[in-house]
């Protein structure tokens, strides 16, 4: 029995064969269930699942010959025995796109890299039938042009310590937005132009409408648009999974019952765990009982988290968004115990019409944050046909966040819309370190309603204050802030406009000389506690008095 049987039969038995656990198997039963399982097309019997070896299909894994063909007829074999195993061993394998089905674990072993092809030669599946115009942009609305891919499965796993390299993945989608018509879906009098199939490869990891998902252990280098894509998934689970790509680490859309834990995510050049509630399904449809534990995101130069020497990049995104798609919106959302580094800050923007409810975020750690620590905001885009209903933001609680290194451009930001404000807003034990830099100038800015722009923190520009800029926000907790700069910030510390229902406790700012430490107007039913800073003169009056 070879050294791929071995391992195939290893990983089919019903309890963890680690180092440890291995010294307490007796060989001989080892050896038995090896046989039982071979990598081919032989049955497992009892309680045993089926097991396959791509090598016994013909992929060679010497990263020249094209070994998807073989992957899938392995995994085919596993599909017609009712589901199973199909074991990659070490090795790599140029391939194509690869098909999964139902009841499949695809296990990457050790040493084990599946290559993306180089567009050339074009071993990606065609685009699928898509009916114009798109709300959301072609990385969102085709699936099949990927590396790895399934739609409408149930029980489907990648696994193992193994690699997933995009190799000739590619980072863009423009051909394919104009194939789906998101380029003019807010122009109705263009004329849509037709176009074939295309087997344009930008996506490491796509599925579509599964149930009972499991990613877990493998790294994904160079993922193209997307390194991992979920749509319209139920009971989703992604653990300790290493993505280091130039684009979006993993984009969970549409999902329901998600949970995300133990990943480092690094992504230069777009964001790392992404949260969207697009059209892509033909309706709107929430993203909710999500929970995020224990990851890490950060914008280093792409490769250089997997190498170890974390290089700076320019641009450096990152970051944990809602959004910017956001159709159906999200509900139900738990963060915690998650570290930022060298990348843009947390990001929720509701702004196409859903409904935002129910989130907490907790334990936040952030190092060199570029632009906005705590960026929350409705807007008015509406990506989607006929959109009637407002954007709505409300019960978000984010409390224990620590930020050092933030730019100059804005604090934390919590803007609603004119009679469309965000509801039930408390940030509680904020403590942030501003570079400072701010201006006079800067101080007196109102910077202008997001209306239908879109919904990053740079379409308002520099906020008049260094640490909160609130408007249109009824209900706003603030409790235990502390804000403060390394060089001399000329703005205030904090700006409310049109804000109902103010609570302050415990707020703390460093200012400069001669400047307030707040400015208010418009605010109704404020009440402020423990904040002597914020008390008598340091409180400037409303425009206009």
């Amino acid at each position: 029995m070879n050294e791929g049987c071995l391992a195939a039969g290893l990983r089919a038995l019903p309890f963890p064969a680690t180092l440890g656990s291995m010294k307490r198997i007796p060989w001989l039963a080892v050896l038995c269930v090896g046989l039982l399982i071979a990598p081919g097309c032989l049955a497992a019997k009892g309680p045993f699942s089926l097991a396959f070896n791509v090598r016994r299909f013909g992929a060679t894994g010497d990263g020249q010959h094209l070994d998807s063909p073989a992957i899938n007829r392995a995994i085919e074999a596993a599909a017609a025995a009712g589901g199973g195993t199909v074991f990659v061993p070490a090795g790599t394998y140029l391939c194509g796109s690869i098909h999964l089905t139902n009841n499949l674990d695809l296990y990457l072993g050790p040493g084990a890299v599946i290559l993306g092809a180089p567009q050339s030669m074009k071993v990606y599946d065609q685009t699928e039938a898509w009916t114009p115009p798109a709300y959301q942009d072609g990385g969102h609305t085709y699936f099949h042009n990927s590396l790895i891919w399934g739609e409408g499965l149930t029980n489907v796993s990648i696994t193992g310590p193994g690699m997933v390299n995009g190799g000739g993945l590619v980072r863009s989608d423009g051909l394919l937005d104009r194939m789906s018509g998101f380029t003019v879906w807010n122009r109705p009098d263009a004329q849509m132009k037709q176009y074939p199939p295309s087997r344009l490869g930008n996506k490491a990891i796509a599925l579509k409408l599964c149930r009972n998902v499991l990613l877990r252990d493998i790294t994904i280098y160079h993922g193209g648009h997307f390194a991992i894509l979920v749509t319209g998934c139920d009971n989703l689970t992604v653990n300790n999974v290493t993505m280091d790509t130039d684009r979006d680490g993993i984009d969970i859309d549409c999902c329901h019952n998600t949970t995300v834990s133990d990943c480092r995510i690094n992504s230069p050049h777009d964001d790392g765990l992404c949260i969207k509630s697009t059209y892509a399904l033909g309706r709107p449809v929430l993203t909710e009982n999500l929970t995020i534990v224990n990851c890490q995101v950060s914008g280093f130069r792409e490769g250089t988290l997997l190498d170890g020497t974390m290089q700076p990049s320019r641009g450096g995104t990152g970051r944990i968004k809602f959004g910017t798609e956001s159709t159906g919106g999200f509900r139900n959302v738990a963060i915690a115990n998650c570290t930022f580094r060298d990348c843009l800050g947390l990001a929720i923007e509701e702004v196409d019409g859903g409904l935002l409810d129910n989130v907490t975020i907790n334990n936040i750690s952030m190092v060199n944050v570029r632009r906005c620590p705590i960026y929350i905001t409705l807007g008015r885009r509406d990506r989607g046909p006929h959109v009637t209903t407002r954007s709505r933001g409300r019960e978000i609680l984010i409390s224990n966040v620590t930020a050092t290194g933030i730019e100059r451009m804005s604090g934390i930001q919590i803007t609603g819309m004119p009679g469309d404000p965000l509801d039930g807003i408390r940030l509680d034990n904020i403590r942030l370190v501003f570079e400072g830099g701010g201006t006079r100038r800067d101080a007196q800015r109102i910077p202008r309603e997001l209306g239908n722009g879109y919904p990053e923190p740079t379409a308002l520009g520099i906020m008049p204050a260094y640490g909160v800029f609130a408007r249109h926000v009824r209900d706003l907790e603030l409790a235990n802030v502390h804000v403060s700069f390394l060089k001399p910030d000329l703005r205030p510390a904090m700006v409310c406009d049109d804000v109902d229902g103010l609570e302050v406790d415990n707020f703390k700012a460093q200012l400069a000389p001669g400047v307030a430490a707040a400015r208010f107007e418009s605010v109704t039913n404020a009440v402020i506690r423990n904040s002597p800073v914020l008390k008598g003169e340091s409180i400037s009056p409303p425009a206009g008095h």
